[in-house]
């Protein structure tokens, strides 16, 4: 299996527990991927969210909207791949797209705007020049897989 569009990817594979009775992902399911997914793209932008909250920064999701396109199901494994969109000054966006990652069947598209904030007191913080490079910039050509499926 080749990597997706050569952007950051995260493959994990769908579980039991996640679905309904009809071995459909529950919607709700699809926020906690992309926090994952988002979570492994922080990790390789930035050292990670700990390396974050030890300089002092966090972030706080604003925004969450998605369209599905076609249904996930019990043990497929899904290609979540993750891009910015959009850095202003204070948030950004990003693009988290749902595939099976064998056949490349879209599945869903999200949406997710985050704010940089502070530790602690949880105020803005404008997004210094450094932290903009590396969301413009981006991930390519990794692959974080969680699947337990050997991937090329």
């Amino acid at each position: 299996m080749k990597l997706m569009n050569d952007k950051f990817c995260f493959a994990m594979r769908v579980r039991y527990g996640e679905c309904d009775a009809q071995q459909v992902v529950f919607n709700s399911r699809y926020g906690e991927y992309a926090d994952v997914a988002v979570t492994e793209y922080f990790r390789v932008l930035f050292g990670g969210v700990k390396e974050m909250l030890n300089q002092g920064l966090d972030t706080q999701v604003v925004r969450f909207a998605i369209d599905w396109k076609s249904p996930a199901r019990f043990d497929d494994v899904l290609g979540i791949t993750v891009q910015t969109t959009r850095v202003g000054k204070t948030s950004f966006t990003l693009q988290a797209n749902f595939s099976d990652f064998a056949s490349k069947r879209p599945i869903a598209c999200a949406e997710v705007t985050y704010v940089l904030v502070s530790v602690g007191q949880c105020q803005k913080v404008l997004i210094s020049d450094d932290f903009r490079q590396k969301l413009v910039s981006g991930a390519t050509n990794v692959v974080v897989n969680h699947s337990g499926a050997a991937l090329a």
